[in-house]
């Protein structure tokens, strides 16, 4: 049996630190993390672009924007979801880009997370592929929501990773009427100060 000599080990080790520094460096730029300072706290969500590339492109896009920073969560339904990213704190919406490509079914394919406590997805109208800026943020498990060969569903692009405390106390403050919506609007406005990547 041959053995390695010391020279040939140190090489092997050396080898093998600079493949996992690379193989981590991989998984760091694959996973962009995006802080939200509220007026309810801070809380930071990673992306998967491995999983919905187009999606995450353009949420990062407004992120690059600023088009976030100042706008609401305007739709609160504590046992559902929160939903932000579109209208002004004077309920005035924002102008966006053109509509971003559906990606639910093929996030999913990939291994994507389904619509479960904590996660992120793109919010959208009637027509799957209409979603643009605004987002929300499951607050209990939406299996409903989720892709299948029948339905849509949204498309899920990241998770919160820290300050879920924070997304727990916006999904229980009260709400009322609030701008042109009837309903669901917290009755203390939750403001995004700004939304900025940090990884």
């Amino acid at each position: 049996m041959k053995f390695l000599n010391k020279s040939t080990w140190a090489t092997v080790a050396l080898a093998s630190a600079a493949m996992w520094s690379v193989t981590a460096n991989a998984q760091t730029q694959a996973s962009p993390q995006v802080k939200f300072a509220t007026s309810a706290g801070d809380f930071v969500v990673e992306l998967y672009p491995d999983k919905a590339p187009k999606t995450v492109d353009n949420f990062l896009q407004y992120v690059r924007d600023k088009h976030y920073d100042g706008t609401l969560f305007h739709r609160v339904i504590p046992n559902f979801m929160i939903q932000g990213g579109g209208f002004d704190a004077s309920y005035v919406q924002k102008p966006t880009r053109a509509p971003v490509a559906h990606e639910g079914r093929q996030a999913l394919e990939k291994g994507g997370p389904r619509n479960v406590t904590g996660t992120l997805a793109m919010a959208r109208t009637n027509d799957p592929q209409s979603a643009t800026a605004q987002f929300f943020i499951n607050v209990k498990d939406n299996a409903f929501l989720d892709p299948s060969a029948q339905s849509y569903g949204y498309t899920v692009f990241g998770r919160v990773v820290s300050g879920m405390a924070v997304v727990e106390k916006i999904k229980s403050t009260p709400t009322g009427s609030g701008g042109p919506f009837p309903t669901d609007v917290p009755k203390t406005p939750v403001l995004i100060n700004s939304a900025t990547l940090v990884k």
